[in-house]
């Protein structure tokens, strides 16, 4: 295993927070733990302010750097993460946070870890919801952790206790597992959203796949980028254009169980390459505004 995924990317480095990361436990499981104690989800149990937040508080889903959320928890909390939180000592955002400050901690004390985008059928059931969670190397393979939900988290489902710390790569499907199989005629293509209330042609079915799997592939390059950002041929179209069906095609081979050299050299190409600025479209569609990315 290379260093490639235990070196910090723009995004998940800690920067001036290092130093506080140094009280974090430094195993997997604990450090999932711990991460499931950092965020409170901005519309997963209905509006923030019902549970004390103000108003204000929901623009934290915007921060996309783990320095600016780690500060922003320090701030909130001063003892380091591991312990239990109290929600109102959480910064407001969505799977993606938990993901990225668990990939930032893992990374931190040395463990290879990487934040993949696909969608999950654990969390509603009849549906596989938008998700992110990581891949992490440990016991000689790569291995899908939840960061986000408790311990405990029965599949509501079948019932079972999920393996917070090995997933079933049946219940969350990467992004390019998803649009093989959306493809294939192996699954509905309109089981695949962000929520299943939420009536968007774009946050749906194959254009919401497609979505995912450049997010995707940007992830495996350790540009862990918010869910609402648009670049290259990423847009909020109802139908996914023809070319991009082949072109997502020809992505989805090359994307399981990847070839970091390959993949490297596959996200050069200008329509999947995170430029220096991109859009970015908050919830709940806003008006895209340009982001200069650090």
């Amino acid at each position: 295993m290379d260093d490639f995924h235990v070196s910090h990317s723009r995004f998940t480095d800690p920067g001036a927070q290092a130093d506080w990361l140094d009280g974090t436990p430094g195993d997997v499981a604990a450090l999932r733990e711990a991460s499931s104690q950092l965020v409170f989800h901005y519309w997963a149990q209905g509006d923030i302010t019902q549970h004390g937040f103000p108003a204000s508080r929901g623009e934290e889903i915007n921060l996309r750097y783990a320095e600016d959320m780690f500060a922003r928890l320090r701030e909130l909390d001063p003892a380091p993460p591991g312990g239990p939180r109290e929600p109102l000592h959480r910064i407001v955002g969505c799977c993606r946070d938990f993901t990225l400050l668990f990939v930032s901690m893992a990374r931190h004390h040395g463990i290879p870890a990487r934040t993949r985008v696909g969608f999950a059928s654990y969390l509603v059931p009849g549906w596989y919801l938008d998700h992110v969670v990581a891949e992490v190397w440990f016991d000689g393979a790569w291995r899908l952790v939840e960061p986000q939900l408790p311990a405990g988290f029965h599949d509501p489902v079948d019932g079972s206790a999920l393996d917070l710390l090995d997933v079933p790569r049946d219940r969350f499907l990467v992004g390019a597992d998803a649009w093989t199989a959306a493809r294939a005629g192996d699954l509905d293509p309109a089981r695949l959203v962000v929520s299943p209330d939420l009536d968007v042609p774009f946050l749906r079915g194959l254009p919401y796949a497609w979505h995912n799997l450049v997010l995707d592939l940007a992830a495996l390059n350790k540009h862990e980028m918010i869910l609402w950002d648009l670049w290259g041929s990423l847009g909020d179209d109802a139908e996914v254009a023809p070319a991009d069906l082949a072109r997502a095609d020809e992505l989805a081979e090359l994307m399981p169980d990847p070839d970091i050299e390959q993949l490297r050299v596959v996200f050069e190409a200008e329509d999947v390459r995170v430029p220096p600025v991109i859009r970015s479209v908050t919830p709940p569609g806003q008006v895209p505004v340009e982001v200069v990315l650090r």
